[in-house]
């Protein structure tokens, strides 16, 4: 997916700053997740494991055309959050 087929919302741009979340790690989520898990018809998170071993995740919101990235953050709880093995 190009990164033009997606915008930020302002919440998820000022929520990635404040977690200190760089911007191209949000984008490449959104390209190019690991797992994508559908929460209902119009919402989606995208999530990957990145290089430290904590999980990215990235809520979207699928309805509009491009996808709203509406706030991204990072935990530790891979387990609870990951579908399968990771």
């Amino acid at each position: 997916m190009p990164s033009a087929s997606f915008r930020w919302s302002f919440h998820a741009l000022i929520e990635a700053g404040r977690r200190r979340i760089p911007r191209e790690v949000v984008e490449r989520v959104v390209s190019d997740a690991q797992q994508v898990i559908t929460i209902n018809s119009f919402r989606e998170v995208r999530q990957s494991i990145d290089e430290g071993g904590a999980l990215v995740r990235v809520i979207v919101d699928v309805e509009n055309d491009p996808v709203v990235i509406v706030t991204a953050y990072r935990t530790s709880r891979v387990a609870k959050y990951w579908r399968g093995s990771p």
